[in-house]
Order: C-alpha cells, then sequence, then structure tokens
C-alpha cells in the first residue's frame, strides 16, 4: 500500500465511522477553549471538564481572569497537573489577551504562541476548533497512531515533523477533522500499551497490524 492509498483509505473510514469529530473538551467562548485546551496539557479532558465550570462561572471572560490573582485562580484547578504553573499562566494570558488584544483570542500561530503558556500545540487546537483553519495539533495520541497506521515514518520523530507530513498528505478540507480522529482513535482503540488491533476498522490500512500479523 503507497503512503497515497493508506491515507486515501484512512480518510474513507473515517469519512464513515466518523462524519462528525469534535474535541471532548466543554467550551463556550474562544476564550474558554482556550484555557481549557491550556489546562489539558498532560491532563484527560474529563478531568478538565470537572473544574471548568466553576473556574468559567467565575472568569467568563478575560478581563474577568486578568482581574484576578494566581492563587484565586489556583482554588479552581488544584486537581489538574501543574496547577501552580498553570494558574500563572492563565492570569498572564488573560493580562495580555486584554492588554494585546483588546480582550479577543488572536488567530494567528506567531500571536498565540507569544501567550505565556501557550505552545504550538495548543495555539494549533485553538486555531483549528475556533477559528476553522487547517491545523493539525500533534498530541501524544495523534503522534503515536500516525505512526503505526503508517501516516508518517520513523523519520519523522518530532510532533513538527509528524505535523508537516501530516498537514501535506491530509486534504486541507479534512485537517481539522483529522486531528480530531487521529486523537479519538488512540484515546479509545489504538491505545498506548494495549491497542485494540482486533476492534479496529483500520486493520487494513495500519502498517503496524499488518507487521505483526
Amino acid at each position: 500500500m503507497t503512503r497515497k492509498q493508506r491515507y486515501e483509505a484512512v480518510i474513507a473510514y473515517f469519512e464513515e465511522a466518523m462524519p462528525v469529530a469534535e474535541t471532548e473538551l466543554h467550551y463556550t467562548t474562544d476564550f474558554h477553549l482556550l484555557v481549557a485546551v491550556m489546562l489539558s496539557a498532560q491532563c484527560t479532558d474529563k478531568r478538565v471538564n470537572l473544574v471548568t465550570p466553576a473556574l468559567f462561572e467565575a472568569y467568563p471572560s478575560p478581563e474577568a481572569m486578568a482581574a484576578a490573582s494566581e492563587e484565586e485562580v489556583l482554588e479552581y484547578i488544584r486537581s489538574v497537573s501543574y496547577p501552580n504553573s498553570k494558574a500563572r499562566h492563565l492570569v498572564a494570558t488573560a493580562r495580555q489577551l486584554v492588554g494585546r488584544f483588546g480582550g479577543k483570542v488572536p488567530e494567528t500561530l506567531e500571536e498565540l504562541t507569544s501567550l505565556p503558556g501557550v505552545g504550538r500545540k495548543t495555539a494549533n487546537v485553538v486555531m483549528s476548533v475556533a477559528f476553522g483553519q487547517a491545523r493539525m495539533a500533534v498530541d501524544t495520541h495523534v503522534f503515536r497512531v500516525s505512526h503505526r497506521l503508517g501516516l508518517v515514518t520513523e523519520k519523522e520523530r518530532t510532533p513538527l515533523a509528524v505535523e508537516t507530513e501530516l498537514v501535506k498528505y491530509f486534504p486541507e478540507a479534512v485537517v481539522p477533522r483529522a486531528h480530531h480522529w487521529l486523537i479519538l482513535h488512540g484515546r479509545y482503540v489504538c491505545t498506548a500499551l494495549r491497542p485494540h488491533c482486533l476492534e479496529c476498522g483500520l486493520q487494513h490500512a495500519c502498517a503496524y497490524f499488518n507487521k505483526k500479523s
């Protein structure tokens, strides 16, 4: 199977099996999406969704969070990973959103990654989910699944290298959904320690499955 054929097979499968693919983070505004994605770093979406309702009620806008102290925000997010640094980044980011961007979440990679605690992966998620841009955020699930399926090769050893390859081969219109396809597949089927290969509908297109068969 060629690289092009594998991508076509993967797209065809997910178009049928998962026509609607969205983030599992709960949010109602661009600002709350940014906050949720920042909190989700090295933390499960499930855990983030437990803490954000109260956090969002207390801080519905960048202006509200910008006026808070790190200690006040920390009280709402203690149960997530690295709460101290995340509280610091959230408050600092809110203040920059107010001071530099008129209280709005920016739409470019350069502007988003200039915010405290916002790396390329977080920025790509926001640009894709909030603004519909063809961006591929590469987390551990996307990295693992794309290698196992054979969408990328062993030469692509960094998240940026994987992102570059995926964006090259997935059609632009598909990229935002493909990001979620790979995440959700990695979260529930192609899991890290024990991939559920016998339950997977991508056996025919999977380099990992066909190599070990």
